[in-house]
């Protein structure tokens, strides 16, 4: 039975097709492959930003962190073991500014930790979080798959990089962009990742 992380972090909840084709694309895997899903709505249920303490206590071994150091490490510990513990990780985002939404980058922030998801080594570091498929949606008003605009999309340049330093480089993407150059564009956009979905589902 497969375990899949599910990680949404528009904050438009119904009205956001990165959540919707994000959770799409898990229960069909979860369908495909008889798994169990784990949901973490970033959207709704934020991740605190990286602070003094947080930034301390996850640094330490649990034996050398104070209450207060301990109480701030524990979300960050929970979310390491929710994705080392997952065979296939879904991450949706919708396109803010030419990258990811703040609330996925601090969840990445309090996964990528030294000695639990990479390590440094005398050759370079190496990722720990090996032998997973992570499947990445990403919606956009414009068009950056191609074309002039695609050198202003680091979103998943920048999610592939660091999924990669964690030891995640097994990546596909479904895009959902196009959306404001009409309803005929956003109908096909909306139709191509669905095919998109059906086909990665197909796949697992």
């Amino acid at each position: 039975m497969s375990k899949i992380l599910l990680v949404t972090s528009s904050p438009r909840t119904g009205e956001s097709l990165s959540n919707k084709f994000a959770g799409d694309l898990a229960a069909k895997l979860q369908a495909q492959t008889n798994g169990t899903i784990t949901h973490l709505d970033l959207g709704q249920n934020p991740i605190e930003h990286l602070d003094t303490v947080t930034t301390s206590a996850i640094r330490k071994a649990p034996a050398d962190r104070n209450a207060e150091e301990a109480a701030a490490a524990k979300n960050s510990d929970e979310r390491v073991a929710e994705l080392l513990e997952a065979d296939t990780i879904v991450i949706g985002t919708g396109l803010i500014n030419f990258n990811i939404y703040s609330g996925l980058k601090s969840w990445i922030d309090v996964i990528a930790r030294a000695g639990l998801t990479f390590t440094y080594t005398e050759s370079g570091p190496v990722g720990l979080a090996t032998g997973k498929k992570v499947y990445i949606v990403l919606s956009s008003a414009g068009v950056y798959s191609e074309g002039p605009a695609a050198p202003l999309e680091h979103a998943v340049p920048y999610l592939k990089t660091v999924l990669g330093f964690m030891g995640m480089t097994d990546v596909e993407v479904v895009r959902i962009e196009g959306l404001a150059f009409g309803p005929e564009a956003a109908e096909k956009a909306i139709a191509a990742a669905s095919a998109k979905v059906e086909e990665l589902a197909k796949a697992a």
